[in-house]
């Protein structure tokens, strides 16, 4: 898998922004198909940062039911939360 094909997009959300503040962490929807190994590469390359620690999880798919019908609203995907060396940052949304 090519570097640029892991990370699809950031996930900003309140939580995220706090954690990229606090604790130095940002979290990317990344390829179902990615480990971590690929995941910090990708960061590494993309942003120019160090990358020290990448978690990862799977994010389940959004149900709703209809009597015995169960359907998908949103499917499952992948989400990596990564942890920058001290000193580094991603400027996400710049002049926002």
């Amino acid at each position: 898998m090519h570097v640029y094909q892991v990370l699809r997009r950031p996930v900003v959300t309140e939580k995220s922004v706090i954690a990229a503040d606090e604790e130095n962490q940002y979290a990317f929807e990344v390829d179902a198909r990615a480990n971590k190994f690929q995941v910090k590469e990708a960061v590494e390359t993309a942003f120019d940062v160090d990358v020290v620690r990448v978690n990862m999880m799977v994010m389940p798919a959004k149900t709703t039911r209809r009597g015995n019908n169960v359907r998908i609203r949103k499917p499952k995907w992948k989400k990596a939360v990564v942890t920058l060396a001290p000193g580094d940052s991603i400027q996400l949304f710049e002049g926002v």
